[in-house]
């Protein structure tokens, strides 16, 4: 059981339902969450009362996903049956998580008797023995070998998608633990297709909050925000769409018009042409690598794949898992630097498993980025075995500064650039074949007196 200070007069935050608004508790138990100084919007209520399992939240900037979901993480922590529960809060990094949550959560929880707070850990212990922490999905490994009994997944759009199916879901597994999705959209990518599936999924629901609708902002702040804003900025941010193409992406338009042309679907492997590869090779982050034929003009991409944590014999033994008859592999130009352990090269390693690489010359990365957009009208995708490549392609994007309100003039490096950088790699490496293939004209330049 867990006891609430009386009296707990604390501001109402942000987020919050003003005087007048409709108030709600948890089951049997009306205005739960009260003595914490919350009431929910009526959006909130709705979302409160929703018995699913797993829910998949879309709502507009300022709705108050994140008040929501800190009150969900108190729920669970109060009503939490079992042995010492285990809650989560995770957002796309782990700064981000201490800056978006922390002060909410340490806001809400105070007036908790007995609750302490960890600074250092992001921590929050209850006296029932539960406990909410945060984490960002920028380090998933710092999850595993957890149990959970709720999580929630603020900002999914900007996550990378393994984090929930390689290590949060099954840390939900053997005690039934609920997952709660927010965010707003940020193109097609994983949280869309999330939140299609959950329409009709057993135990999972979908819920859509636009601004225009909730009446949480007013129309005359809507109004002057869209005034300042793109359309498509306006309405990604307060209309939830899905359509509009991610701020500041590097590739959205090349891979919109693949998609349109019809380039992307089933790609086959055709047995009668060599299988080229191209790497982004990782020492710490993730190994990605692309595998493609040539024909004619046309680039075919038939598979992709990427991992983290592993040496070169792994990838030397998935190349040949796959059993294509291989062309040439493209390695990027620090490839031929000694790594300390061994003391050879990644070239002299992979030719030791038997690989024939081909390293490219040092280039700008604004040459690759611009050779990459070329490229990508001549190509064409296997939807399935390169899904995770082609959410990295529509994924890499510029980085926001915030305090200046502008980008900034290098790419954001989070899991989209693995397989970004390999697809960069892939063109650079087609342009300087061609280029070794066309030497220059050689001309007489001895003049006539």
């Amino acid at each position: 059981m867990i006891h609430v200070r009386e009296p707990w007069r604390g501001r109402m935050p942000f987020g919050c339902a003003m005087d007048g608004e409709r108030r709600r508790g948890g089951p049997g138990e009306p205005g739960w969450g009260e003595p914490l100084g919350y009431r929910a919007r009526p959006g909130q209520a709705q979302l409160q009362d929703d018995p699913a399992r797993f829910k998949v939240v879309v709502a507009h900037r300022r709705f108050g996903k994140t008040v929501f979901a800190v009150i969900q993480l108190l729920r669970g922590a109060a009503e939490g049956e079992k042995w010492a529960p285990r809650l989560a809060y995770v957002a796309p990094f782990y700064r981000q998580a201490k800056a978006v949550v922390w002060d909410y959560l340490k806001h809400f929880a105070r007036g908790i008797e007995g609750v302490r707070f960890h600074e250092t850990e992001l921590r929050c212990d209850l006296p029932n023995g539960a406990r909410i922490s945060l984490y960002g999905a920028d380090d998933p490994d710092s999850l595993r070998g957890l149990y959970l009994d709720g999580v929630v997944l603020d900002e999914f759009a900007q996550m990378d998608p393994r984090a929930w199916g390689e290590v949060i879901r099954p840390a939900l597994a053997d005690r039934g633990g609920w997952a709660i999705f927010i965010g707003t959209p940020l193109g097609r990518n994983s949280f869309w297709r999330l939140y299609e599936q959950a329409k009709a999924a057993p135990g999972w629901s979908a819920a859509l909050f636009r601004a225009s609708a909730t009446g949480v902002i007013t129309e005359a702040e809507l109004a002057a925000a869209r005034a300042t804003m793109s359309e498509e900025e306006y309405m990604q941010e307060f209309e939830c769409s899905f359509d509009a193409a991610i701020r500041g992406a590097y590739y959205a338009r090349e891979i919109a018009a693949a998609d349109a042309a019809g380039r992307i679907g089933r790609v086959a492997y055709d047995p009668r042409l060599p299988v080229h590869t191209a790497w982004d090779l990782g020492v710490g982050d993730a190994t990605a690598i692309w595998f493609h034929q040539l024909a004619g003009r046309e680039i075919r991409l038939i598979d992709y794949y990427e991992a983290s944590g592993a040496g070169l014999d792994h990838y030397a033994r998935e190349l040949q898992r796959r059993g294509y008859a291989y062309g040439e592999h493209v390695l990027p130009h620090d490839a031929r630097v000694q790594e300390l352990g061994s003391g050879k090269t990644r070239v002299e390693t992979l030719t030791a498993l038997g690989f024939r690489p081909r390293v490219l010359e040092a280039h700008k990365l604004d040459d690759g980025i611009n050779a990459a957009r070329l490229l990508l009208a001549r190509c064409w995708f296997d939807a399935e075995n390169c899904s995770r490549g082609l959410e990295a392609l529509r994924h890499y994007r510029c980085e926001w500064d915030a305090r200046r309100q502008a980008f900034r003039a290098h790419p954001l490096h989070d899991w989209a650039s693995h397989g970004a950088d390999a697809f960069r790699y892939l063109a650079m490496g087609l342009r300087e074949g061609r280029d070794a293939r066309m030497p220059k004209l050689q001309y007489d330049d001895r003049g006539i007196v």
